[in-house]
């Protein structure tokens, strides 16, 4: 009888590689706490001081930050979470390790995604329940939410793959934090997430922002929360669907093309 060796494939290795990162996430009580809790509690705060309703659409202001804040969890969990992640990894050895075993770069990173793609359903989960329940954000019919589904997942892959193309020039795990932090939270201003309606903002810092992808992110997720009426505060004066879907398309290939060049196992590898 011949015995033929399987080889453990790239989407197994993955899988099981995304188990144990979310059973190493689980057992780390704080880290779990504050992903989760320091979204939300943003979103409380900027609910309750900037509440008040947009005269002429019966809107409040705490409910387009509870569409709007969706983008800036997904963009906390994924691109922090992974870049300071990966940055741990290569400096305590993991991936040292885990470079002498049969997982390959890909398997590695789809662990990561997997931990992420968790983590960033939770996290929009909260933001979604805070905001319903709380500031009374309307609940979108099902078309709305098809777009949510291609949404989220655009934002979450698109986030994920530029903290692991970041996390390459991370010298140090410690300041990871700190460095990571440094382009969400200008971003999150910029981008209309924290000033809405965006166009309190000079023209040119508007074009910036367009370049990025939060800004679309955030639209995205006050077409799918907010009447159609509230698209008249959106710098074009349409939610602009399309050119949203292209935007994080092509950052997700610009983010997947970065982590194959920037990937390395140990600090050594260039």
């Amino acid at each position: 009888m011949t015995t033929t060796m399987i080889l453990p494939s790239t989407v197994n290795v993955g899988l099981r590689r995304g188990g144990v990162e979310l059973l190493q996430f689980r057992r780390d009580r704080t880290a779990v706490v504050f992903t989760f809790a320091f979204p939300a509690m943003l979103l409380l705060l900027f609910g309750t001081i900037f509440g008040d309703s947009y005269d002429e659409t019966g809107v409040s202001a705490s409910q387009v930050y509870s569409a709007s804040m969706i983008a800036y969890g997904i963009l906390s969990t994924a691109f922090v979470t992974m870049g300071s992640g990966v940055a741990m990894d290569r400096e305590d050895g993991t991936l040292k390790r885990l470079h002498g075993t049969p997982i390959t770069p890909a398997a590695y990173l789809l662990g990561k995604l997997i931990l992420v793609l968790v983590l960033s359903v939770a996290e929009a989960a909260l933001l979604i329940l805070v905001g319903v329940l709380v500031f009374g954000m309307p609940v979108p019919d099902a078309a709305h939410w098809v777009t949510f589904a291609w949404l989220f997942l655009l934002s979450t892959f698109a986030c994920t793959a530029c903290g692991i193309a970041v996390s390459s020039i991370v010298k140090h795990a410690r300041t990871a934090g700190a460095i990571l932090n440094v382009p969400v939270v200008a971003l999150q201003f910029i981008s209309g997430v924290f000033i809405h309606p965006i166009t309190q903002l000079p023209s040119w810092l508007i074009t910036v922002a367009s370049f990025f992808p939060v800004k679309w992110m955030s639209q995205g997720f006050r077409y799918v929360f907010l009447p159609d009426r509230m698209k008249q505060f959106e710098a074009a004066g349409q939610w602009e669907l399309g050119r949203t879907a292209l935007v994080l398309g092509a950052w997700c290939v610009i983010g997947l093309a970065l982590c194959l060049v920037t990937f390395r196992w140990t600090e050594k590898d260039r």
